[in-house]
């Protein structure tokens, strides 16, 4: 079965060498594609999807991180991106969630209890255990009106905050071209022409092909 990868969490080649983590699973699992067995390896740089009804936990070194339904993430040594869904995080060895520019690290490297979620353009963050940093990449550009939760807060035990990622990280590229915006069935009619009326009708009827579903959904 073929998975589709979001092209966010591109980029990185699995490694092939010592394991990072172990990965335990009920099923409903899926590692770089693959459907994953319990107590699988877990190395730098592998994609970790769970099903609808499925959660998935990792344990490493000092680390335990537990990946709940409908989530996708690529694991690091010691940080996961997450590209959407939810993870909660118990650590003494400052174990940290990346989602966009925002990177969630425990304030002590001492036992800290924490939950990310991003769904939606939103994330959230709740401390359980100890307080933790939400600090925006560094060198991401600015968005025009900064505000304090683009510059980093702490979220305090017993917390939970939000932060919208348009706000956080600027709002996503834009697709730039030289149409300035008008659909392709208007400037095959600009381009006259006898053969006009049918470029119009292969384009209205899919002729062109369908339009891919973006692999950045879930």
């Amino acid at each position: 079965m073929m998975v589709m990868v979001p092209l966010s969490l591109l980029g990185q080649t699995p490694s092939a060498g010592t394991p990072s983590a172990i990965l335990h699973t009920q099923g409903g699992v899926w590692v770089n594609g693959y459907e994953a067995r319990d107590s699988s390896a877990i190395f730098t740089g592998d994609l970790v999807e769970t099903k609808p009804g499925f959660s998935a936990s990792l344990s490493l070194e000092g680390s335990t991180i537990l990946i709940q339904p409908e989530s996708v993430a690529k694991f690091q040594q010691e940080l996961l991106v997450l590209d959407h869904g939810s993870v909660s995080v118990g650590t003494s060895r400052s174990f940290k969630v990346k989602v966009n520019c925002v990177t969630v690290v425990p304030v002590l490297n001492e036992w800290t209890q924490f939950d990310v979620t991003d769904l939606n353009g939103t994330v959230q963050v709740a401390a359980h255990k100890d307080d933790v940093n939400v600090e925006r990449e560094m060198g991401q550009k600015k968005p025009s009106a900064e505000t304090e939760s683009s510059r980093g807060t702490v979220v305090h035990e017993a917390e939970q905050k939000s932060y919208s990622e348009s706000e956080v990280c600027g709002a996503p590229a834009r697709l730039t071209g030289t149409t300035n915006g008008l659909s392709p069935k208007w400037i095959a009619v600009g381009a006259g022409g006898a053969g006009a009326g049918i470029i119009i009708w292969i384009l209205l009827r899919g002729g062109g092909g369908k339009t891919p579903i973006s692999s950045s959904q879930p």
